[in-house]
């Protein structure tokens, strides 16, 4: 199976999960998944792949459901249940980068297999959880903000809070993603890349992310028709 199919399967898996978690479990289930993606994406980023004729990271579709998830709560569920989930996103990263950098100062047995993994893997990921937690911070807070600004000015102008829903999801997302595969990818992989292959990464990570703040769209429709008629708890 190509990547082009395997990105797309992984779209619908991650987006189709996210909204069972919210679906089931409500705004917990939107927290959980956030500390889920955070930890995810942050280790699945350091697989580089080529698809759709661009060189590119994976992760940036884990990355992307968590703007999803403070989206949706946003929407549903007002600034401070966004901001929290931002929070948790924050203190899953720290608590991470501690007890994965904790793994490698074990002494392995002889019968041992999975340190020498692991020490490839994970002596990376202090340097790609500090990025992925200080843009994170930044860059969702950013998010939240600029998602209840655009609110606050389609409801001044056409005096219904419900109206333009899409233009507040897709015009707060992709600032913030413009951000994200700018700031993350430069504090990440500078020097571990050379820079042509850094700014291949950072413009086909912004590229993929239009299309996946395109694609929540009607996810957050239907998160909020859900809600609106009871069903989440």
């Amino acid at each position: 199976m190509n990547n082009e199919i395997l990105l797309i399967l992984n779209l619908i898996v991650i987006y189709g999960g996210m909204f069972l978690f919210y679906r089931l479990f409500g705004k917990s289930g939107l927290y959980t998944w956030t500390a889920v993606a955070t930890i995810a994406a942050n280790i699945e980023v350091l697989l580089v792949i080529e698809a759709f004729g661009m060189e590119q990271t994976l992760g940036n579709i884990l990355f992307a459901s968590t703007f999803l998830t403070t989206d949706i709560l946003s929407e549903n569920h007002g600034k401070k249940a966004a901001n929290k989930a931002v929070k948790i996103g924050i203190a899953v990263s720290v608590m991470f980068i501690i007890i994965s950098g904790s793994w490698l100062l074990f002494t392995p047995s002889e019968n041992d297999f999975a340190h020498g993994a692991f020490e490839i893997i994970f002596s990376n990921t202090p340097r790609i959880m500090f990025a992925g937690f200080a843009v994170y911070a930044v860059v969702q807070v950013f998010d939240v903000w600029a998602y209840h600004k655009w609110w606050s000015l389609t409801e001044k102008k056409t005096g219904d809070a419900k109206k333009f829903l899409w233009l507040r999801n897709n015009g707060s997302t992709l600032l913030s993603q413009a951000l994200n595969a700018l700031l993350f990818n430069v504090i990440a992989f500078y020097g571990v890349y050379d820079l042509k292959t850094l700014i291949s990464i950072v413009i086909s990570t912004y590229v993929i992310y239009i299309f996946t703040s395109l694609l929540d769209t009607p996810v957050v429709y239907a998160a909020r028709k859900l809600y609106e008629k009871g069903k989440i708890k």
